[in-house]
């Protein structure tokens, strides 16, 4: 017999949909529809949402999916992993009750949504980024409505993610030897993202605009 309290998978994912039922009811007046949260590794992302992609064997019931990619909950903050469940429940909204553009574009509706829970859109996840396009993350809004609300889920509720990714020091040594053979490029006008061999030269196929090379690796939510 299983001990629920123990069981690593059960106060992952049960705490994982408290957090998800607790930010329904306090950002978005508890009218979003249940989802499956999974946790997935998607290379260079926080997170992703994939509407109507699960159903019941008869198919009576169809459902969403938010993934969370554990890879990076050791890296960030509880409030930072947090986050970015509120950025897909974002895009869970959209599906269900607005307009969304084409699989992964941020539309303008979208940032104004985000905007309306305390996340601010952003490519470059800081102020004055970008606020739409094919690949945009966000920043939290300093005394935002998802600042305070995830500062009572986390304070006083005291919400915690009982587990995080390790690695052994080999494969981490591996990991960043070939992270250090790719530079990332993103283009100054849409914030579509490339990686390529350090100083190569790349346009953007949309835009026609020389692409900048950064010093460090963007992982932004989809």
């Amino acid at each position: 017999m299983i001990d629920v309290l123990t069981d690593p998978t059960t106060r992952t994912y049960s705490g994982l949909t408290e957090a998800y039922d607790f930010f329904n009811e306090r950002l978005f007046s508890a009218k979003l529809p249940p989802c499956l949260i999974t946790m997935q590794r998607k290379s260079k992302a926080y997170g992703y949402f994939a509407g109507r992609r699960f159903s019941t064997r008869s198919g009576e019931e169809v459902t969403d999916e938010i993934a969370l990619n554990p890879s990076h909950f050791a890296g960030r903050t509880t409030e930072e992993t947090l986050s970015t469940l509120v950025h897909e429940m974002v895009h869970l909204e959209q599906h269900h009750f607005g307009t969304p553009s084409r699989p992964g574009y941020h539309n303008s509706q979208w940032a104004c949504l985000m905007k309306e829970v305390g996340l601010i859109p952003s490519v470059s996840e800081k102020p004055g980024g970008k606020e739409t396009g094919q690949q945009v993350s966000h920043y939290i809004e300093p005394g935002g409505y998802f600042s305070v609300a995830c500062s009572e889920l986390i304070n006083e509720r005291g919400f915690v993610l009982p587990y995080v990714e390790i690695w052994e020091e080999t494969e981490r040594e591996t990991r960043a030897r070939k992270a250090s053979s790719k530079t990332k490029y993103t283009c100054p006008e849409c914030g579509v993202n490339a990686w390529a061999k350090p100083r190569t030269e790349l346009d953007c196929g949309s835009c026609h605009l020389s692409m900048q090379a950064a010093g460090t690796t963007e992982r932004e939510s989809s």
